[in-house]
């Protein structure tokens, strides 16, 4: 079997993007690969966060993973920093890594256009975190989302220097990126992509915000002034967007979506995406409130982070033998 390994990064509540894009999706590769699923801590730390904020994070984020209907006894959950090895690898990955690549990073060029002063070298040097995280397993596959294809490009060519290097030691990854809902835009405004820091807390729909105010925040969606249903990013990025939440979430087609609007006010159409969003959370929060009432996180980030720590030492031994900096006795 397979492997493949993804994680989210923790810095805010999670939100319907991430289950659409990632959660759900992990919850079906189970089924068919070895997954290995944690939780990104130490990545939250590029940015100041505020302690009790991040620490309620953390747990709200292993109960939804549970209440997603993610398995422990399927696949490996943990938090990325009870398995310290990735932070070693992600040293050694970096003394592997040119600044050349590391300004070409997305977002590092984003934030220096727009004059950002206050970045951390933390912020400048994570996707080589990121790298160590996912080469420390071997992975086949890599589920991202369209923005973060560029880290496993980073990941692979960082592979391959090593490997010629110093000799076959990874595996090469493989990016795979969901074809419908891969990236679920904001709600307020549809050219940017959902996000947990959303300033106005409009256009972000949380997996814990109470139904009632998801609803209100898909009726109150920025749409467009042609008054069709149609599928056009481009000239209708809002409609694009709910149709893509409503595709993802009901299971049916964008094309046989499109039909059943077909001539329908958007109000209409906003009611149906608001029901299939409420319908969701209704769902997960029930599980979410069981998961949390079992008390069992503990036990299953412990277990979790427990078969983390075999795989990772592993290759991590591999690599600092070969790099030269384990002693040989031999000699």
């Amino acid at each position: 079997m397979k492997r493949m390994l993804s994680g989210i990064k923790p810095s805010g509540q999670l939100t319907l993007g991430n289950y659409i894009g990632a959660l759900r999706e992990f919850v079906k590769y189970q089924n068919d690969y070895e997954m290995i699923v944690f939780i990104a801590n130490l990545h939250t730390l590029t940015v100041y966060q505020d302690p009790q904020e991040l620490s309620t994070n953390l747990r709200d984020t292993i109960a939804l993973y549970l209440a997603c209907g993610l398995d422990p006894k399927r696949s490996t959950i943990f938090m990325q920093s009870d398995v310290m090895q990735h932070a070693q690898l992600g040293f050694i990955l970096s003394c592997n890594t040119y600044m050349g690549e590391l300004n070409r990073m997305t977002q590092y060029k984003d934030k220096l256009a727009k004059g950002e002063e206050s970045m951390t070298s933390g912020f400048y040097v994570y996707p080589t975190l990121m790298a160590a995280d996912i080469l420390i397993y071997d992975p086949a596959f890599v589920p991202v989302g369209e923005d973060q294809k560029q880290h496993v490009e980073l990941t692979r060519d960082v592979a391959i220097r090593f490997n010629n290097r110093y000799g076959e030691t990874f595996k090469i990854p493989q990016p795979l990126i969901p074809k419908v809902g891969a990236r679920v835009m904001s709600l307020s405004d549809p050219t940017k992509k959902m996000s947990k820091s959303d300033a106005l807390d409009k256009g972000c729909i949380y997996l814990l915000d109470t139904p009632e105010a998801a609803r209100k925040k898909v009726m109150s969606a920025v749409t467009d002034t042609l008054g069709k249903i149609a599928f056009d990013p481009v000239n209708q990025p809002g409609i694009a967007n709910l149709l893509q939440i409503h595709s993802a979430l009901s299971g049916r087609s964008i094309e046989d979506l499109v039909r059943e609007f077909d001539g329908q006010g958007y109000g209409t159409f906003k009611k149906a995406v608001a029901e299939e969003v409420v319908n969701l959370l209704n769902t997960l929060q029930a599980r979410y409130r069981d998961i949390m009432d079992q008390g069992i996180l503990d036990q299953v980030l412990s277990e979790g982070a427990a078969k983390a720590r075999i795989m990772a030492e592993a290759k991590l031994q591999d690599v600092q033998r070969k790099i030269g900096l384990t002693i040989d006795a031999t000699q």
